[in-house]
């Protein structure tokens, strides 16, 4: 059963009770909202000394260097991918407070999501075997961002995270599922809190490789747009947890549905149905929906998800942001960008919607309730 999250009732209720977030608009929740609410274009074009690839644009983390951020120690072989995880991670639980990852490391774990782990690592490594006086000539020290979960085991290796360590790849929707399963792992009782999002890497590499499995046909042809990176993460915990500690709860977790589809003719349908189950799932009306957060793909899928909207809202019509346009498609990161969107959003709180869908045939949609509980500021 549903609980509003106004109403304050039940303190097993789940909760985002922070975030924090590395976008094209700079490092921090604050540059973030910033530039969403400002509607603020990040994407911009190269400056002569990064490869985009076939990309004329891009949106890039500003002047993100792994040694400034986090010093020179321990990142001499760290992916961008991993730097840009354990970079979030570390502004995320300085907000939290100290006693969050210290009093009870155990009781604290990790669910990020990506895409391919380091696109550029992989390719970097094989290059180097293939290319090296002998096969076998390679750096071994960099082996380990070849493995898709070294941006989750190193944040929690770098943070002291002792609990449950998860990755999670499923393409545009892999914020959405981490949120789904960080879920399941409270409810469960694993653990007693949860840092839970998705990170993606820019590379000329990655370019590539996004470049050609959009241009190349098939059914699922997509626009091949500029393409951004970052990451963010939540604080999941139930409204209890958050209270004791002193924080502020940002949202409630409402419900969630996920559904595939096996051509693009059922991507309408399929939406349609996720946006209603998880809808009803949360207790919420379409009428009472005040920001919907659409994945903004474009394309045909694009489309359908309008379409799909449509369907379920009517004559309603709440206001839509589309973050895809502002900071470029983060592919694997993009669904948590997009709820960190909701959460940046101006408004009054209330239900919020956040979908995606995905060439590969899947779509979901979350239903959150933004604002305080009553009573609190």
């Amino acid at each position: 059963m549903s609980v509003s999250l106004a109403t304050g009732a039940d303190p097993d209720t789940l909760v985002i009770s922070g975030w924090s977030a590395a976008s094209p608009y700079g490092l921090g929740a604050e540059s973030f909202a910033e530039g969403v609410r400002e509607d603020r274009l990040a994407v911009t074009a190269g400056d002569g000394a990064t490869d985009l690839g076939p990309f004329e644009r891009a949106g890039r983390i500003p002047d993100f260097d792994a040694k400034a951020v986090l010093g020179r120690k321990g990142t001499r072989a760290m992916d961008r991918a991993t730097a840009i995880a354990v970079a979030t991670a570390g502004m995320l639980l300085e907000e939290a407070g100290p006693g969050l990852a210290n009093d009870n490391p155990e009781a604290v774990g990790m669910v990020l999501g990506t895409g391919h782990g380091s696109v550029q690592s992989i390719m970097d490594f094989t290059r180097d075997a293939l290319t090296g006086d002998k096969p076998f000539h390679v750096d071994p020290a960099r082996f380990p961002n070849t493995v898709m979960n070294r941006a989750a085991g190193q944040s929690a290796i770098w943070h002291t995270l002792r609990g449950p360590n998860t990755t999670v790849s499923g393409g545009a929707l892999t914020g959405l599922l981490a949120l789904s399963y960080a879920s399941r792992l409270l409810r469960q009782g694993h653990c007693e809190a949860v840092l839970c999002g998705a990170v993606e890497e820019f590379s000329a590499d990655r370019a590539w490789l996004e470049y050609r499995s959009r241009t190349g046909g098939g059914a699922y042809r997509q626009p091949a747009g500029p393409l951004g990176e970052g990451c963010a993460l939540f604080l999941i915990e139930p409204l209890g947890r958050a209270d004791a500690h002193g924080r502020t709860p940002l949202a409630g977790l409402l419900g969630s549905r996920f559904i595939a589809f096996p051509d693009p003719a059922g991507a309408q349908r399929a939406v349609t149905r996720a946006v209603t189950e998880a809808l009803k799932e949360a207790g919420v009306h379409p009428d009472e929906v005040g920001l919907l957060v659409p994945s903004d793909c474009g394309g045909p899928l694009g489309a359908r998800e309008d379409a799909a909207l449509a369907d379920v809202f009517g004559d309603t019509r709440p206001p839509r942001l589309r973050l895809r346009r502002l900071i470029g498609d983060a592919s694997a990161a993009s669904a948590s960008l997009q709820l960190a969107a909701a959460l940046a959003a101006p408004g009054e709180g209330g239900p919020v919607l956040v979908t995606s869908v995905d060439p590969d045939g899947q779509t979901g949609a979350v239903v959150l309730r933004t604002g305080t509980p009553a009573g609190r500021r």
